[in-house]
Order: C-alpha cells, then structure tokens, then sequence
C-alpha cells in the first residue's frame, strides 16, 4: 500500500497527464481547424470538403489532423474527468466549479458532433436529421433550442456553422476557464503525441462517406451509434433528452459530499455498459 501523500502526487501525476494530452490536441485541433475554415463554406458544405481534400494544397492532411487530434481532445477529457473522480479531487472543488466542469462535457460532445454535420456527407447528414428531430421533440422549448443549435432545415449549415467555430466553444471555454488557468502544459513533455497525430493525419484520411441511392441504414459517428440504436425502442425524447441527462446528473451528484456518492458512481457504470452494449448492437448492423 502506498502512503496516502504518495497517492496524492501520484493522482495529481495522472490527472495532469490527461489534461495535459486533452489540451495538446485540443490546441492541434484549433490551429488545424482555422485552416479548414478558410475553406470551408456553409452554402456549398460537401463540396467544399470534397475541394479541401482535391484542390487545397495539403488540404487533406489539415483535414485529417483536425479530425484526429479533435477526437483524442475528447477522449482524453473524458479520462482526464475519470482521473479527478478516482482520485477524488473533485471533493476539493466548490460545488459551482465541478458543475461547470460537468457541463463542459456536453458542450465538448457538441462540438465534436457539430464537426460531424457540417461535413454534410451521408453520415454527417442523418446525424444533423436526428438532432434536430430530437431538439424539436422537447416539450415547450424544442422549437428556440433547435433555432439555437442547428436549424438545418431552414438555414442550412449556417446556425451550426457559427455554433461549432464560436458559440459551443465560447460555452466550453467559459466551463473549463478556471480550470484550464491552472494548467502550464508544455508541448515537449507530449512530443509522441505530436508526432503520432501528425503523421497519422498524413497517412489516414479524415472519414468522408458520399450519398448513396438506397441505402437504409446509415451509421453515425461512434459516439452517436448507441443513441441512434437506442431510438429504435424507444421515443426520440426519452432516448435522445431523458438518458444522456441522466448521466450527467449523475456525474454531477459525485461532486457533492452526500452519502449518494457511490450510488451516483455505480448509476454511471451501469450507464455506461449499458451505452456500450447498444454501441456494439448498432455498429454490428
């Protein structure tokens, strides 16, 4: 058994290691995606992706890499979030600060969506479908919160356009700024995280799935496929709204000092093998 003051550097060592990775590649994200924008077009938004990829020099590969280093900034918050509760540093946040580091998270999630949709392939398509026809099924406040986040039928890729390159980030960064100003991450102590995103990005082309005529099932991204299974049992409000928010009232109760804390972290598991179980379902279709 280590000494508790030993486990306490040693927590420290792992959450800052994911933080660190987390914001690494939220910075190559940033930096490579103001290269696609430059780009990119709500009006015409596939084939400006398509021409980003043909036309653009090394167009591709800023492509990739914005992709690439924009998933690991999300899984590495979420490990980064899984690290501060097992070691329990949330306990010693005020509660108003581990709810803005709560909401962080669906605000990271949307903009990792938003991505998805602005692509306006078959996949980013039904993604941008689904959202909206799940925003609308809220009673009373689905039509403002749809105008809000997407409104894709009416407007095309604008409202989405402007929430994913300002509006969602501004919302992320407000959650994590008192966070994140405690941080001094250095980019030579990730120097293999550098390395493997950017020649991953050289070598792996960024997803891009064309229209296809007849076809009946399309796959979102792989975050979005439990959901997209679970809507086939249920209504879009119960699995698109009530779930997802059970989860994070979870997440948020693990900050409080009530003896529902292990009950909250146990409702998260179970969560979470039951998310991963439709995930599988829905990505062996």
């Amino acid at each position: 058994m280590l000494p508790y003051k030993a486990m306490n550097i040693r927590s420290v060592i792992i959450e800052t290691k994911w933080g660190g990775m987390s914001l690494v590649s939220l910075y190559l994200s940033v930096l490579s995606g103001m290269v696609v924008a430059l780009q990119y077009d709500p009006a015409t938004p596939f084939f400006s992706v398509s021409s980003l990829d043909l036309l653009a020099p090394f167009g591709q590969f800023f492509r990739s890499c914005h992709f690439y280093s924009s998933q690991l900034f999300f899984l590495f918050s979420l490990c980064h979030l899984a690290a501060v509760i097992l070691a329990k540093t949330d306990r010693q946040l005020r509660f108003g600060k581990w709810l803005l580091l709560v909401c962080s998270v669906p605000a990271a999630l949307l903009l990792l969506f938003t991505g998805y949709v602005l692509r306006a392939d078959a996949t980013g398509e039904a993604a941008g479908v689904i959202a909206e026809n799940i925003t609308l099924s809220i009673p009373y406040l689905g039509a403002p919160l749809n105008s809000l986040l997407f409104s894709i039928e009416a407007e095309g890729m604008k409202r989405v356009y402007a929430n994913h390159l300002i509006g969602l980030g501004l919302v992320w960064g407000i959650c994590c700024w008192d966070h994140l100003r405690r941080y001094r991450v250095g980019f030579g102590q990730h120097r293999l995280l550098l390395f493997a995103t950017v020649a991953a990005s050289f070598y792996l082309v960024a997803p891009m799935e064309p229209a296809r005529m007849g076809l009946l099932h399309i796959q979102g991204p792989w975050f979005f496929i439990g959901l997209q299974e679970l809507l086939r049992y249920i209504q879009p409000f119960l699995a698109g709204v009530i779930f997802p928010s059970t989860v994070v009232v979870a997440l948020i109760c693990v900050g409080t000092e009530t003896p529902g804390r292990r009950r909250s972290l146990l409702f998260i598991a179970g969560w979470l093998a039951v998310y991963l179980f439709l995930s599988i379902v829905g990505a062996l279709r």
